[in-house]
């Protein structure tokens, strides 16, 4: 399944989540621009690696730099996507700075359940998908009765449906916990892959601290006309 848009618009510019993919892209280019072996190194030094915190415990500033660092054009096109489709409306809620506040809170608590499950990995962990994860379970939360309007190729044939945000959410996050499960009792540390229990805590994260971040004054839901006007 892949998303393609949501059905709330925005009702303020989102400025926070044009930084976010601005200063993502931004750090991509320079990616692009290094040699392969200086890449690499760029990679271990900024992205987090578990075992070095593990052995020096001096690393910890790689839990935030590593949230703005991709390891491809899928990569990076992929969560600038999703951060587009659930930001806006977030921040729409949340206002400019606790929005802020709030992805990179989650991009933190992402970073440490990895941590946590994965003490010993040598492989560099980069990419913004565990704040983005911590967004998506905001948006769970504050607007079940969105519609998702999702891409779903049944034999190579490409099908659109409308699919309730809850619905597409739960089942996202479901599909990381069982991933995460497998990965974890069937794979070795020392491999590379997706950082699944990355997502898990971001999104847990996101539906619990979203509450703390809800601007009072944008607090009620102010989309139900905009809802009702595309259903009539």
């Amino acid at each position: 399944m892949f998303p393609i848009k949501d059905t709330i618009p925005h009702r303020y510019t989102p400025f926070v989540v044009y930084f976010l993919i601005a200063i993502n892209v931004f750090v991509f280019i320079i990616e692009l621009s290094l040699p392969y072996p200086q890449r690499q190194l760029f990679f271990y030094t900024f992205g987090l690696v578990p075992l070095k915190i593990t052995q020096n415990g001096w690393d910890f500033y790689s839990l935030f730099t590593n949230m703005f660092l991709h390891g491809g054009w899928f990569h990076i096109i992929s969560n600038m996507w999703a951060l587009w489709i659930f930001g806006d409306n977030v921040e729409d809620r949340m206002g400019h700075f606790r929005f802020f506040i709030f992805y990179i809170l989650c991009g933190l608590a992402a970073n440490i359940v990895h941590y946590y499950f994965n003490q010993f990995a040598p492989v560099p962990v980069i990419g913004a998908s565990g704040a983005i994860a911590g967004v998506m379970g905001a948006y769970m939360i504050m607007f079940p009765t969105s519609r998702i309007i999702t891409l779903i190729p049944i034999f190579f044939i490409p099908f659109f449906f409308e699919i309730p945000a809850v619905i597409f959410l739960f089942f996202w996050f479901m599909s990381q916990v069982i991933s995460g499960t497998f990965t974890k009792l069937f794979m070795p540390p020392n491999v590379g892959g997706i950082a699944w229990w990355a997502h898990i805590g971001g999104f847990v994260t996101g539906m619990i601290l979203h509450k703390f971040f809800i601007k009072k004054d944008r607090y009620r839901n102010f989309y139900d006309d905009e809802v009702l006007i595309r259903y009539l």
